[in-house]
């Protein structure tokens, strides 16, 4: 599958696999007045990345945490899909959870980009409370048991 982009004016930092078995593609802070951003403690930051996807029907983007990143700077990705159909530019909602005060550069790896295959559904609501008690469409018995319910 070809995934098609857009390099805005101000992206001086394209999107790269690191490996070709890599599941996501690194996406690099690219600010359009190429200043670095300071992350002060507990701040969430919008950030931009210069790039506009062209996402086919069926699909969408979901921006994610790098796993260095998270381990290392404790910098986590909030909530971003990328529906295709929206041609925009993408930005990585960054929230600094650490105690310490960050830098970001222009060209640092803020994200990764996964590209998912969507599941087109229906929704029909049934009028009783009994989601699995008609027919049997998982093999769980779980029931309704919420955190730590199957154990630590």
């Amino acid at each position: 599958m070809i995934l098609e982009y857009y390099c805005l004016p101000h992206c001086e930092h394209k999107p790269v696999r690191a490996n070709p078995s890599d599941a996501g593609l690194d996406l690099c802070f690219n600010p359009k007045d190429g200043k670095l951003l300071h992350l002060e403690s507990g701040k969430s930051y919008v950030l931009p990345t210069g790039l506009k996807f062209g996402i086919s029907h069926g699909y969408m983007l979901q921006i994610m945490n790098r796993s260095g990143n998270a381990a290392k700077k404790q910098w986590l990705v909030g909530a971003c899909v990328v529906d295709s159909g929206y041609d925009g530019e993408v930005f990585v909602n960054l929230h600094n959870t650490s105690n310490t005060y960050w830098t970001v550069h222009p060209g640092d790896k803020i994200a990764q980009a996964v590209l998912i295959p969507i599941v087109p559904v229906r929704l029909r609501e049934i009028e009783e409370d009994n989601l699995y008690g008609r027919d049997p469409i998982t093999i769980s018995n779980r029931g309704d048991g919420s955190l730590g319910s199957t154990g630590d």
